[in-house]
């Protein structure tokens, strides 16, 4: 019965990871990006960073953020994130409704898949920045 089920596939969604230009300290951000034509309705993310640093077991603690509406073509800063956290994974599960349909993805940066020569021009942000879809 399972297998009959296959909700649909979440597309034109995507998490970027944006260096901050105006801030003097090495911070970067957070954004979720609604590419679609429609909006995300009561949008969920959930953020966790897991891995091992110099054979130390590292993980974050688990952040949830909730927005109630993200219109079409805009974006929203989740968090915050710090350079030093680019070296474990860094996972976001994101939910919302799409109509009666309630659809999740998860978005994973690999250690070292994020930094300053990684970055393309991202969509609807008009800047630099490293993105999964």
């Amino acid at each position: 019965m399972k297998k009959d089920i296959s909700p649909p596939a979440v597309t034109d969604v995507a998490v970027a990871v944006v260096p901050r230009q105006e801030d003097a300290e090495d911070l970067w951000d957070i954004y979720l990006i609604n590419l679609r034509a429609t909006p995300l309705e009561n949008v969920l993310v959930t953020s966790q960073g897991y891995g091992s640093v110099d054979g130390v077991d590292k993980t974050t603690t688990v952040l949830r953020h909730f927005h109630q509406t993200l219109p079409p073509r805009e974006a929203v800063k989740i968090e915050p994130i710090q350079p030093d956290l680019f070296e474990i994974s860094n996972e976001y599960w994101v939910s919302f409704n799409d109509g009666e349909h309630m659809l999740d993805k998860r978005y994973v940066f690999a250690p070292g898949t994020i930094g300053d020569d990684a970055l393309t021009e991202l969509p609807v942000l008009d800047r630099p920045g490293v993105m999964q879809q």
